[in-house]
């Protein structure tokens, strides 16, 4: 069952998705119909899962649920996940490879493979204090405190 956003207490779950590309503005409105859609009809055991989400930037897909409610169990993420690989074939895009990162370069929204933002952390081109996404918080609080963070403060750190 959706719910709006603001309505979920901080401790609950997140999962984000982050995409190779920017989604175009046609595409984040079909992605929200979508959306509504998965997350009105979404459930564990037969329970409704309350649930939201965030489309940020034009490149991130944030799903959250509120654990007190009922908890989202293995096939309810299952299907989630499912859900998003729909998309990702839908709109040709990558949303689960982790591999990645994303981060601000000024006003733009950068996405590079681990392996470049490395190579770029050596060369000075991105910094301890660029701000990167740290897709690795699990809830609503820890996304809100540490999502945009500076990579010095993140788990991005090792690369500096």
């Amino acid at each position: 069952m959706y719910v709006p956003f603001e309505s979920l207490p901080p401790e609950s779950r997140i999962w984000i998705y982050q995409s190779n590309r920017k989604f175009s503005d046609d595409e984040m409105v079909e992605i929200e119909k979508d959306l509504n859609e998965f997350l009105n009809n979404w459930s564990a055991h037969g329970a409704a899962l309350e649930a939201s989400y965030q489309l940020k930037y034009n490149r991130f897909i944030i799903i959250a649920v509120n654990q007190e409610v009922q908890a989202a169990t293995g096939c309810s993420i299952d299907s989630s996940v499912a859900f998003i690989q729909s998309l990702e074939q839908r709109y040709n895009v990558d949303l689960l490879d982790k591999m990645n990162v994303t981060f601000k370069n000024g006003e733009h929204v950068a996405h590079k493979t681990l392996i470049d933002f490395k190579r770029m952390a050596k060369e000075k081109a991105v910094t301890a204090n660029t701000i990167v996404f740290n897709n690795l918080v699990n809830t609503i609080e820890e996304w809100n405190d540490n999502w945009e963070v500076p990579a010095g403060d993140s788990w991005h750190s090792r690369f500096f």
